[in-house]
């Protein structure tokens, strides 16, 4: 698992900190953190999502702590950096938790259903971090599709969200619960 996706992880963590060398400690805490939960004899069933998930729950404290001591260290465009299936919710209690447990599965199974080469340069592109020009050298297709499939795949991530949030009765990105409709 750590050689599988190391540098891609820490390529990743790297894009929104400013500091190589603080992304590489918290690659390795989240390592540490997933390899322990693995030995404790928790079934892991997406090690590659539960990294990603805590080294960015690191970042942000880590960010969080250097606010709380006057440090201001910079995140680079969190949001924009971030692959839509790992962005989260503030988690304050169990059922916000399960929720958005079960966003992120329901998400990593609407990239699961794309079509193979779509999936391929949409990971590559999103999750790898790649330039969508050295997507199409490696997958050996234009740019153009390139795009083509990655607009089809934030199509297909941003539907299955919408779908959520409409069954969950959220409104909106900001996570907040709509009012309730009137029958007046």
């Amino acid at each position: 698992m750590v050689a599988r996706y190391y540098r891609e992880l820490l390529n990743f963590i790297s894009k929104t900190s400013k500091d190589r060398d603080a992304a590489a400690d918290i690659v390795q805490e989240s390592y540490a953190r997933v390899l322990a939960a693995q030995q404790s004899g928790s079934t892991i069933l997406e090690p590659r999502a539960l990294l990603y998930r805590t080294a960015r729950n690191l970042q942000i404290d880590a960010y969080r702590r250097s606010e709380a001591r006057g440090d201001h260290a910079e995140l680079a465009d969190v949001e924009a950096a971030e692959p839509l299936a790992l962005r989260a919710a503030p988690i304050f209690e169990p059922e916000v938790a399960a929720s958005s447990n079960e966003h992120v599965q329901a998400i990593l199974a609407a990239i699961g259903a794309l079509p193979l080469r779509c999936r391929e340069a949409f990971i590559l592109h999103k999750f790898d971090g790649l330039p969508q020009a050295e997507v199409a050298r490696r997958m050996g297709i234009s740019p153009k599709t390139v795009e083509e499939h990655i607009r089809k795949a934030m199509t297909a991530c941003r539907q299955c969200k919408d779908a959520l949030d409409r069954a969950s009765g959220l409104d909106g990105l900001d996570g907040r619960a709509s009012p309730p409709s009137s029958s007046l």
